[in-house]
């Protein structure tokens, strides 16, 4: 590994997971959310689960996975097809909640596991990781890029997303009153089906092709 290259890219490198990572998408609207429902520490597992799966994501993309969606073009079609679904239910699921005091079992935030496999399906997920693989140059060998990307995945972007669930742990006690929790979780049941507009725009594309 070349240290001239690794330091001549960091920058751009750190930047893009900075950019990526901070702003708005289904991860982050679903921890705005669960930090509101749940608090800052119920959360934890969430926002541990995630920086798991995108650093498991781009070690993937980079050991393999991307040639396979280049030479079998329909898997990627299959996936957003995928991801469209289970971000429509996701949705679903955030709209229809009632009020942070429920009766044990009832609700519960997202464990991390199940954050770790909802990257798979995350659409902005796969952009980052994606746009990264091919992008951004730390190295030479396309496999340790990957892990080297992971790495500035995980770093720069856990801190990003904490602040998301930090938010919304913070406008819990404005939240209180069950019609305003509705309110609030309806608009992000609707800003993270507003997040699946460039999968759609492109699934419409492709059938029109």
């Amino acid at each position: 590994m070349s240290f001239d290259t690794l330091f001549a890219a960091l920058p751009a490198g750190i930047l893009f997971a900075l950019v990526t990572t901070i702003t708005p998408g289904p991860n982050n609207a679903m921890l705005l959310a669960s930090g509101v429902n749940f608090g800052f520490r119920r959360t934890l597992p969430h926002i541990l689960g995630i920086s798991a799966g995108v650093v498991l994501l781009m070690v993937s993309v980079g050991f393999g996975l991307g040639e396979a969606f280049n030479r079998i073009p329909v898997l990627y079609t299959v996936l957003e097809v995928a991801s469209v679904a289970y971000l429509l239910y996701l949705a679903w699921k955030i709209g229809t909640s009632g009020e942070m005091k429920v009766r044990e079992g009832n609700r519960r935030p997202m464990r991390f596991h199940e954050a770790i496999a909802f990257q798979w399906v995350n659409p902005k997920a796969w952009m980052m990781v994606l746009t990264a693989a091919t992008t951004i140059h730390l190295s030479n060998s396309f496999g340790a890029n990957a892990l080297l990307m992971a790495a500035v995945f995980y770093f720069v972007g856990l801190p990003c997303i904490c602040l998301w669930a930090a938010f919304g742990t913070a406008m819990r006690r404005l939240l209180s009153k069950r019609v305003w929790l509705r309110t609030f979780n309806i608009v992000m049941a609707l800003l993270l089906v507003a997040t699946l507009y460039p999968a759609a725009m492109h699934l419409i594309g492709r059938g029109a092709a």
